[in-house]
């Protein structure tokens, strides 16, 4: 009863159990095209560490909704809730990728083949969800590395023109400062001290020259004609006064840049500091727009699809079988499964009620030898004993009935 029960049981499991399809789509990863050492990809990071956080947007709870919407998922399972097919789905698709080879003893994270595979209870939908999966892993990637590309090149733009405006700013600065101490001229400060110098050489020059003149006049032959002694005596003091003039207005002029000299060094700490200020904004300047042409590169790179690309090695196909296990095979082991469980209760129910029925097994269970055994009798069984007995009973009245009614033919002779 247990094997035919079991049997029934294997079969009706069998038809209900349903076929599953698997289809998968095979994506490679290709390399750039251009060396990065010519042309260096702004986009960070190992190709690993991208495809999962692909995987993690795909295995979304929206984007695993729309796909079931698109595709009119489940629509059989009325009493599943949108989380319930959602988590279904999730566990229906697949992704696993295989490690390109390592180039000496590092592992760079590089993905070389990238697979997608779903199981659906038909072929076509099985192949339309792994297309749908790897069209959106692409487009995921594709997207991805050229938002990266391009806030990179924002954001140093971003920094090359806060950094143009500060230079501006201080230059603006330096120049109201240069207006308000007298320093327009770049090098002032140190024109002036030449300046000082040449008015010192000139007065030295011009002492000497009144010195000489002084001593003309002390050296005069009056012995000479009046007139002459005259003559000579008004042109060396005419001599002499325009040189003593020559030398107060050098004076004036040495005493008014010396005083202009008396806040030099507040005036030069302040030139420091902007030309400090000024050298470290352009160097800012240099490092920021050698990164910004590098990020441009890459921007360049990533909207001509010269970098990394994810490309179609093998698309998925309708499969021609299922995955699952065969029905047949299904009733077969549900058969054989019952069987055994009939014979372990079988034994059980042996175990349960152990009965001696060889002479060996009785000395092997009590250790006594028995002295004759006598093998069961066809008739020896109860219910064929009672039948027996019935049919003997039944004859016996047959006969009895026969022997009263022969008594009475008898008598009535008689």
């Amino acid at each position: 009863m247990i094997t035919m029960l079991g049997c029934l049981a294997s079969v009706l499991w069998a038809l209900s159990t349903p076929h599953l399809y698997s289809a998968s789509e095979v994506i490679q990863i290709e390399q750039p095209k251009i060396d990065d050492d010519l042309a260096p990809s702004t986009v960070a990071g190992s190709s690993a560490r991208r495809l999962q956080l692909i995987e993690q947007q795909l295995m979304a709870r929206n984007s695993l909704q729309e796909i079931i919407e698109k595709y009119g998922l489940y629509a059989d399972a009325a009493d599943l809730a949108m989380w319930e097919k959602v988590d279904v789905l999730r566990r229906s698709v697949f992704i696993n990728g295989v490690a390109a080879v390592r180039e000496g003893f590092a592992d760079d994270g590089t993905i070389a083949v990238l697979t997608i595979s779903a199981e659906m209870e038909t072929p076509e939908l099985a192949q339309a969800v792994a297309h749908e999966f790897a069209d959106r892993t692409r487009s995921l990637s594709r997207d991805r590395r050229k938002e990266q590309a391009r806030e990179t090149l924002e954001f140093f733009q971003r920094q090359e023109d806060n950094l143009i405006r500060d230079i501006a700013a201080l230059e603006e600065e330096l120049t109201a400062f240069r207006g308000e101490n007298d320093l327009s001229i770049a090098g002032s400060l140190e024109f002036r001290r030449e300046e000082i110098g040449s008015l010192n050489a000139s007065l030295l020059t011009i002492d000497r020259e009144i010195i000489d003149v002084e001593l003309a006049l002390s050296r005069i032959d009056t012995s000479n004609r009046a007139p002459t002694v005259q003559r000579q005596q008004a042109d060396l003091e005419t001599e002499l006064t325009s040189l003593q003039t020559q030398r107060r207005l050098l004076d004036e002029r040495r005493d008014t840049l010396a005083d202009s000299l008396k806040t030099t060094p507040e005036v030069e700490r302040a030139l420091a500091n902007y030309d400090r200020r000024l050298d470290q904004l352009q160097g800012q300047l240099d490092v920021i727009s050698t990164r910004r042409n590098e990020a441009e590169v890459g921007f360049t790179l990533e909207s001509a699809a010269r970098g990394e690309r994810l490309i179609p090695l093998e698309e998925a196909q309708i499969p021609d079988y299922p995955v699952t296990a065969s029905r047949k095979r299904l009733a077969a082991m549900g058969g054989v499964a019952s069987v055994g469980i009939a014979l372990i209760l079988a034994f059980l129910l042996d175990l349960g009620r152990p009965i001696i029925r060889t002479a060996r097994q009785m000395e092997r269970e009590t250790g006594l030898m028995p002295v004759a055994s006598v093998p069961q009798a066809p008739g020896t069984n109860a219910r064929r004993d009672k039948s027996v007995a019935r049919k003997r009973r039944r004859d016996a009245g047959k006969r009895g009935r026969a022997a009263r009614m022969a008594r009475k033919a008898e008598i009535g002779k008689a």
